[in-house]
């Protein structure tokens, strides 16, 4: 039976969760609603991956950088660039598309305001975070900091190490993956919950209440992910981007899109790199990397979002305003996409910056809770599947110019 189960691809599997998830949450209620429990399917699976998450990353990157050979740094300088650039046309984008379709969003009145940060206190506390206690840093799933120390010890043991530490730390990289392996086939299931509880929860009503925001939303994603990004890639190959583009979309975006979180994915993008046979040295640090630092989809949703409800309060914004607003946000944001939701507590400080009452960012966070089951999908969707898209598109092309393909 098992055997049976893993033979069929992993992409039809999760489809059938899929199909199965929505079909189930359509059952009426009863008295006793025991389909509830279909959700802890979900909430396990999501558990597995954050807990397991932390611990491959710190490996991972540690060991590949104790045993690193010479000749990654071009890689590693290529695609840091390539995410910047991707999110800065992201920003700059969906300022364009707040502006030439503006959407009127109703703005009440808060009595329990919520507190937002500073972007002083945010990259404060974003130091904070990376020097934080290593431990603490991998229990918390602060990836951020396990990030930090991970390079950190690797560059030490690199040092001052002998190679047979570095191949000890190898080995134990390769019985985490097969145990998160182990976990990915869970997916379908882990979807089946998921979806049975996102349609539970909030039904249709997030397609009549905000059903405009969330077009407006998906129309910018989609514009980054199968237009500016494919751009961006043709440009590095000089090859047609698309199918890289879909390739990584089937096996990572489907993945990230259901998990909401671009720290949960890691494992699923590790995997796919290691299947293009990508250089394991590059991937296992660029990876993590845009995990953290790749905000091209949070950059969408914090941009649009702040600008809308600036134009609905009655301000007037102009293109040079709404690009910087969408570039402090997107700074600000690093470390965020590590969680289901991050980019949504930027919002208060990208509508701040515009001069905007309290009340209104505290509103147009509230409005990200509730679109956030497709919203925030899409979102991690686009960030995740773009740090496998530019990671193997990067490593195309050096080994390209050094004659290996």
């Amino acid at each position: 039976m098992i055997k049976k189960y893993l033979s069929i691809p992993l992409i039809y599997r999760m489809i059938g969760g899929l199909i199965l998830g929505v079909i189930l949450a359509l059952i009426p209620k009863g008295e006793t609603d025991f389909l509830s429990i279909i959700e802890s399917l979900g909430e396990v699976f999501i558990q597995l991956l954050v807990s397991i998450a932390p611990v491959l990353v710190f490996i991972l990157v540690m060991a590949s950088i104790a045993s690193a050979k010479t000749g990654i740094g071009k890689r590693m300088r290529t695609v840091i660039l390539l995410y910047i650039v991707s999110t800065l046309l992201a920003a700059f984008i969906s300022v364009i598309i707040a502006k030439l379709f503006p959407v009127a969003v109703e703005i009440k009145s808060i009595n329990d305001v919520a507190t937002h940060q500073t972007l002083k206190e945010i990259l404060s506390n974003l130091v904070l975070k990376s020097i934080c206690n290593p431990l603490k840093a991998i229990i918390e799933a602060n990836y951020t900091g396990v990030l930090f120390w991970a390079i950190l010890f690797g560059f030490a043991i690199k040092k001052t190490a002998t190679l047979k530490l570095a191949n000890v730390l190898n080995d134990l990289s390769k019985v985490i993956g097969k145990i998160v392996n182990w976990i990915i086939q869970f997916a379908p299931f882990g979807i089946l919950g998921l979806v049975f509880k996102a349609v539970r929860t909030s039904g249709i009503e997030i397609f009549t209440t905000y059903g405009k925001l969330v077009l407006l939303l998906l129309a910018g994603m989609l514009i980054v992910i199968l237009i500016t990004d494919p751009l961006i890639v043709a440009i590095v190959t000089k090859r047609n981007p698309y199918p890289l583009v879909f390739k990584c979309l089937k096996e990572s975006g489907i993945t990230a899109f259901f998990t909401r979180s671009s720290a949960s994915n890691i494992p699923i993008n590790l995997d796919l790199c290691e299947k293009m046979g990508v250089n394991k040295d590059f991937y296992s640090v660029s990876i993590p990397l845009g995990s953290t630092v790749n905000m091209n989809g949070a950059a969408v949703t914090i941009t649009i979002i702040s600008l809308i409800f600036a134009g609905s309060y009655g301000m007037e914004v102009g293109l040079g305003m709404g690009f910087v607003v969408s570039v402090i946000a997107a700074i600000g944001a690093c470390g965020s996409s590590g969680i289901a939701g991050g980019s949504m507590m930027l919002i208060p400080l990208a509508c701040s910056t515009l001069g905007l009452p309290v009340e209104v960012g505290a509103t147009a966070m509230s409005v990200c809770t509730i679109i956030g089951v497709i919203q925030d999908s899409m979102e991690t969707a686009i960030n995740s599947s773009t740090d496998a898209i530019f990671t193997i598109a990067v490593d195309q092309r050096i080994n390209r110019k050094e004659g290996k393909i």
